[in-house]
């Protein structure tokens, strides 16, 4: 780039690790084409795990994992989360919810395997099994009795049943949002003008819901209409008090079953 005397300036690029799911995709509209901004897409664990490996900068990273890497800081005002139901992370089940014994859980996800011990246990007021599987309901439901699945897959198969909306339990069991992932990395990792180009980001994806559903299915109107509700009816992307309420109390209770060290302290960019 070049500033405002004519002398070329080096622009830092800020290595993003995205979620590649449909319900990232808002928050990085344009952002392939901003210098600053080198993108790398893959699974939340995947994500999480370039992060604490320092292969990313910053990463969109699961809400569980804030609280497993000691250090990190919160893009403020932006997230993943719904108030309701999400359709996008379902615990398919072959019979009644109160009797599951054994549940396989998908390997992409973290906090949302978090999320099914948190409500189950609630639930059941007991431990099931768990196995770890790939996101294959099919295959999952052949060895437990209860099957996670998360993402783009779970919405592929949202018309099946039973299933149980973890979004929709999480508000019933608390009253509260939840939060399924953000933006965090290290100290410094983004600077001020990249938080306000992350935050410029989400706006125009928002502003863009229609084109952005019809992008990621080209041909295909019924997807792209299941797209869009998707977009705007099931995930909220503003990280405000009340999510932020909900996400102290999603730490506070997978604390309590040991599966944190402890409830973080929840700090951003920005803060001293």
């Amino acid at each position: 780039m070049v500033n405002g005397t004519g002398v070329a300036t080096s622009v830092r690029t800020c290595r993003l690790g995205v979620v590649g799911y449909l319900n990232s995709v808002p928050l990085v509209a344009g952002l392939q084409h901003d210098p600053r901004f080198e993108l790398r897409h893959a699974v939340p664990s995947r994500v999480a795990d370039w992060l604490a490996a320092g292969e990313v900068d910053l990463g969109l990273i699961p809400a569980i994992e804030y609280a497993r890497q000691p250090g990190l800081r919160i893009v403020p005002g932006l997230a993943i989360a719904s108030r309701g139901p999400v359709r996008s992370v379902l615990l398919f089940h072959k019979g009644d919810v109160d009797a599951i014994r054994r549940v396989a859980l998908d390997t992409s996800s973290r906090t949302s395997v978090g999320l099914t011990r948190v409500l189950l246990h609630a639930r059941l007021g007991r431990e099931p099994e768990y196995v770890e599987s790939a996101p294959d309901v099919e295959a999952m439901l052949a060895v437990a009795d209860a099957a996670l699945v998360i993402g783009d897959v779970a919405l592929e198969h949202e018309d099946a049943a039973p299933k149980l909306d973890l979004g929709a339990e999480w508000v019933r069991q608390t009253g509260l949002p939840f939060v399924w992932a953000f933006w965090a990395g290290r100290p410094g990792a983004v600077d001020a003008e990249g938080v306000t180009a992350l935050q410029a980001a989400l706006r125009r994806g928002l502003e863009s819901v229609d084109v952005l559903a019809a992008d990621y299915h080209p041909g295909d109107a019924r997807r792209a209409a299941r797209n869009a509700s998707y977009l705007r009816e099931n995930i909220h992307y503003l990280m405000g008090e009340d999510e932020l309420c909900g996400l102290r109390e999603y730490y506070r209770r997978v604390a309590a079953l040991g599966l944190v060290p402890e409830v973080p302290e929840i700090r951003f960019h920005g803060d001293r």
